[in-house]
């Protein structure tokens, strides 16, 4: 591992080039992700997050003896990612699957129920349901810690922003998510809307966001067995410091819980840890 990379951001980032609001074609995001990897900050960076619908164009954008590792987000139907591991190019291994099992409102069981076999099926992939933070929620991280004690490889992934301010959870509702995968010891990933460390406001929308920095620093106070409130306290934060001198405490400890984020630029995350003291920058990102 990279000594200016700590131990508690190792594959934090996930690259999401390719989705929304950086739309990168693919051969650029390839191309990028190659140079990432290449890079002083390469520990920080996780998989190579696509779309499942663009599998069939990535062999071509390989080198002959290249190899690469990916997630796969479900942009198709479920029961068609039963077949990723049969159609994949040997040079690529899908880490991770990653499939929405409700809409906002709606019940995430039958959902799950259809996602729960892809573990078995697809052997040494982590597989993520993304569950709403809404009606159902706590059933849903029951059966899927249910299913990882019966062995299989299946977490939980939340969304934390989007294009309209009711996909950004508020502080108390994200402490209680963080919470709850803590009593259950179950894995979890967030998406959407954290680019930069500290929580703030986006002057374009309007939209608070919240920050990583923020965000590990509940995941570790939760792990030392923090309360909702005190979470939440850290999740709302605009100021620094708290979360900061949390997360610097921990910095050469694994990362508890929290897989991590994808994020559609990498050099933003990667800035933020420089500016904020937490990672030693090694060149020019």
């Amino acid at each position: 591992m990279s000594t200016q990379v700590p131990r508690l951001f190792s594959g934090l980032v996930d690259d999401a080039a390719v989705f929304p609001p950086g739309s990168a074609a693919l051969p650029e995001a390839v191309a990028a992700h190659r140079r990432h990897r290449a890079a002083w900050y390469a520990d920080l960076i996780g998989p190579l997050v696509l779309p499942a619908s663009a599998l069939p164009e990535l062999p071509a954008l390989l080198g002959d003896d290249e190899r690469i590792e990916i997630g796969v987000v479900a942009d198709v139907p479920i029961a068609r990612l039963y077949q990723l591991r049969d159609q994949v190019d040997p040079r690529i291994r899908i880490r991770r699957v990653e499939a929405a099992v409700a809409r906002r409102g709606e019940d995430p069981q039958p959902g799950l129920a259809e996602l729960v076999g892809l573990p078995d099926h697809l052997d040494g992939t982590d597989v993520y349901a993304e569950i709403p933070l809404s009606w159902g929620l706590h059933g849903a991280l029951d059966r899927l810690a249910a299913e990882r004690a019966a062995g299989r490889r299946i977490a939980a992934k939340f969304r934390t922003g989007g294009l309209a301010a009711e996909l950004f959870p508020a502080p108390t509702e994200l402490a209680a998510v963080i919470g709850a995968c803590r009593d259950r010891e179950l894995p979890f990933k967030v998406t959407a809307g954290l680019h930069h460390a500290i929580r703030h406001t986006d002057p374009e929308t309007g939209f608070v966001h919240h920050g990583f920095v923020n965000v590990l620093a509940a995941v570790v106070a939760a792990d030392a067995g923090a309360e909702v409130r005190e979470l939440a306290e850290l999740l709302a934060t605009t100021d620094p410091v708290p979360p900061v001198e949390a997360v610097r405490s921990r910095r050469e400890q694994d990362r508890p819980l929290w897989v991590g984020f994808g994020s559609c630029s990498v050099t933003e995350p990667l800035t933020d840890l420089v500016r904020l003291g937490l990672v030693s920058a090694g060149h020019e990102a």
